[in-house]
């Protein structure tokens, strides 16, 4: 009997895709909802402009990734799309916006960013909005 290569191990990494999905979902959300009131505050907005458009713009472009991609990202659902934009995101603030800081400022978004990068590897898994939609895809096929 092989213990490592039986159906068990399929079971343990869909749900670890699960569970690292919906708590990283989870704490992006944290980061981007506060950026969410931010913008619909309507007061002046100080963020980092990082496109050139100005920084409502760049702001609200990192209230999509930060709190609608996260939420995406929890259901499963477009993972792999959400997961650029995500991925995007802390790229640029981990290599861009906090390139002149000390490591300890930079660390959160490089974790982020290695975590959608093994996401984005593995995909969304069975436990997904993404993984429904592909099945019964596949059951309409003749």
């Amino acid at each position: 009997m092989d213990r490592f290569n039986s159906n068990s191990n399929t079971i343990f990494k869909d749900v670890a895709l699960l569970v690292v999905r919906v708590f990283i979902g989870f704490a992006m959300l944290s980061h981007g909802f506060p950026k969410l009131q931010m913008l619909l505050d309507g007061g002046k907005i100080e963020f980092y402009d990082f496109l050139g458009l100005g920084p409502q713009i760049s702001l609200g472009l990192t209230v999509f990734a930060e709190f609608a991609c996260s939420i995406f990202l929890i259901l499963g659902l477009f993972t792999r799309i959400a997961l650029g934009f995500l991925m995007f995101t802390m790229a640029f603030a981990g290599f861009v916006v906090h390139a002149g800081d000390p490591f300890d400022k930079r660390e959160m978004s490089l974790i982020y960013l290695s975590i959608f990068l093994l996401l984005m590897a593995f995909g969304a898994g069975t436990f997904s909005v993404d993984y429904m939609i592909e099945k019964r895809k596949r059951a309409s096929d003749w």
